[in-house]
């Protein structure tokens, strides 16, 4: 691998030299109290990110518990619906890309559900969203900022839904947890799931949940995959341990991340994120590119990743633009499922710098000249570098 490479894929993302040093100390058991120091340290950063990632550092939580699974977040999002629902149980998933289909997904193995669904890419129903949900919902599970699509969907808005009608309210915060604001009282969140490798910036592996003390009187571990039993989670937790063996090399490197999101704050992060992820945007608007998603009012763009259009000539050979990219020591993601030639996302989640902004945007252009497409190159760098400043 090219000494210069850089990753700009959404997960897993660039770590720090420090991350990665930790995890090649000496092994030590997961039941001895060196591992307990580790699991706590994790534990009492990732508090902080759940509750103060805030604009002015306000505290939005404060009577739950922080959780780390040997899992990705796929896992801690099927422990959440498991948990919560029992047979003739009801969870309304909201749908607007891969990953609330995910959720939707997981829901059908659980429960009744009854989706709203909307085109990947656009925005959410929100007339929708309340007929939908009623006195009978047990859960509503939504994505914050839908990975698939590069939109930050509103949690807020479907947070009172649910709580005019008591349901539990699930959210999918993956790609803004660490990176963005996540409000889990004033948004009337009651379980938060979040994944090692993206604004976290640890290795993949792991995953994290917030569950407050409501969620947690209705979690019924009976109910649940034996691994995913959220009661036996919790109560391991309060000696600072899993239930079962855990990812010793993981978790330091866990440990050492959401350490450093502590040490810059969660408001300077958040600027940071955005401030990158305007740079992205504006610069591929430069160029002469499109946004992917479709805003409106209830709807933002992701201030963690970018989803862009491929102009429609690059369609017809997609893979000789993400070979230019991959030829420059690059990584970006293209679309996934059906949105596969049709979309290309790169993400600012991790520690990147400005340079590393501006390089991605100069290689993004240089990769579509390479292959015909009719770009503005320098405008785009450009319009970026402003952002950036």
């Amino acid at each position: 691998m090219r000494e210069d490479f850089l990753l700009l894929n959404p997960g897993p993302v660039p770590v720090t030299r420090e991350v990665c040093q930790s995890m090649s100390e000496p092994m030590v058991s997961h039941r001895s109290a060196e591992f307990e120091a580790v699991y706590e340290r994790a534990q009492d950063a990732l508090d902080y990110v759940f509750t103060e990632s805030t604009l002015d550092g306000s505290s939005t939580a404060s009577d739950g518990t922080s959780l780390i699974f040997n899992g990705t977040a796929t896992m801690a999002m099927e422990a959440a619906v498991a948990n919560l629902v029992g047979d003739g149980g009801k969870v309304v998933p909201l749908v607007n890309g891969k990953f609330g289909r995910r959720f939707k997904r997981i829901a059908d193995r659980y429960a009744s559900v009854d989706a709203v669904e909307a085109t990947w890419g656009q925005s959410l129903d929100l007339d929708a969203v309340a007929d939908a949900v009623d006195d009978d919902t047990d859960v509503v599970t939504m994505v914050h900022n839908e990975t698939s699509t590069g939109l930050l969907n509103p949690v807020e808005a479907v947070g009172e839904i649910a709580a005019e009608h008591d349901a539990t309210f699930v959210v999918d915060g993956v790609t803004s947890i660490g990176g963005d604001e996540f409000r889990i009282d004033d948004w009337n969140v009651d379980v938060a799931v979040t994944d090692a490798q993206k604004c976290l910036a640890a290795p993949p592996g792991t995953s994290a949940m917030y569950a407050t003390e409501r969620a947690q009187e209705a979690f019924d571990g009976e109910s649940a995959p034996f691994y995913e039993d959220l009661d036996w989670h919790l109560r391991k937790a309060e000696s600072h341990q899993t239930p079962f063996t855990s990812a010793v090399p993981l978790f330091r490197g866990l440990a050492i991340a959401v350490e450093d999101i502590a040490d810059e704050g969660m408001p300077a992060r958040i600027e940071r994120h955005r401030q990158q992820s305007r740079a992205f945007r504006e610069g591929f608007y430069a160029m002469g590119l499109e946004s992917f998603p479709e805003r409106n009012d209830a709807t933002e763009y992701s201030n963690t990743l970018t989803a862009i259009s491929l102009p429609a000539d690059v369609r017809e050979n997609p893979d000789a633009f993400f070979d230019a990219v991959a030829d420059r020591g690059v990584s970006i993601s293209g679309g996934q499922a059906h949105l596969g030639g049709e979309i290309f996302r790169v993400s600012n989640m991790g520690h990147l710098s400005a340079e590393q902004i501006l390089r991605g945007v100069r290689t993004i252009g240089e990769a579509f000249e390479e292959v015909g497409a009719d770009v503005d190159k320098q405008a785009g760098i450009d319009a970026a570098r402003e952002e950036l400043r």
